[in-house]
């Protein structure tokens, strides 16, 4: 499936992010982690402040700096390829559709735009049980509602494990709301998903 268009038929699979606070850490140690050869699309929402300003241009390639995957910020309508990791721009919702990406400026969801619930409930609408959603360090409980439509269409939800969290807040609200399939560290995420590129599980 690498280089390959994802459609919403048959076996596509894709894998979904959302951080805030301490996210650019957390996803370097998951770009980290994810080998060349990576067969899925990687879709990111990483909550980014007014504070951002000067430097939101600069996100896809500093964390290109960590990946052997290309990391694109998404722009409408564009293919969703396979082994290729898509950032939701600044002051936009990032959403996925049949095989391609979507943006759109509807408005803040707990007061945030990208909105990681907006991410998850679009995947979930589109790829329904093929969809890995993770939730990784924030501040606030963004994703707990995008993650409960995973899980409501047979997908797999993953959380950092809030103690190894610089923002336990996030992934501790996915976990209390019972809708987190695995809590792992950190560092133990990439594994998971170079497992679940082949198995889905």
């Amino acid at each position: 499936m690498k280089g390959e268009h994802v459609s919403a038929d048959g076996d596509a699979r894709v894998i979904v992010i959302g951080c805030s606070l301490g996210g650019m850490r957390a996803l370097e140690v998951i770009l980290r982690g994810l080998g060349a050869d990576f067969p899925l699309p990687i879709a990111v929402v990483q909550h980014r402040s007014s504070e951002w300003d000067g430097q939101q241009s600069m996100l896809a390639p500093l964390l290109q700096r960590h990946s052997a995957l290309p990391v694109v910020e998404a722009a409408d309508k564009d293919p969703l390829v396979g082994g290729r990791v898509y950032l939701a721009p600044p002051d936009y919702h990032l959403l996925l559709d049949d095989g391609v990406v979507a943006l759109s400026v509807d408005a803040r969801v707990m007061h945030a735009r990208p909105s990681i619930d907006v991410l998850f409930e679009s995947a979930a609408e589109a790829y329904r049980g093929a969809v890995v959603g993770v939730i990784l360090t924030g501040a606030s409980a963004d994703g707990t509602a995008g993650a409960q439509q995973i899980k409501r269409r047979g997908g797999t939800v993953v959380a950092q494990d809030p103690a190894g969290a610089e923002a336990p807040t996030m992934p501790r609200a996915a976990i209390q709301a019972g809708v987190v399939d695995r809590v792992l560290p950190l560092d133990e995420i990439a594994p998971y998903l170079n497992v679940a590129a082949v198995t889905h599980r």
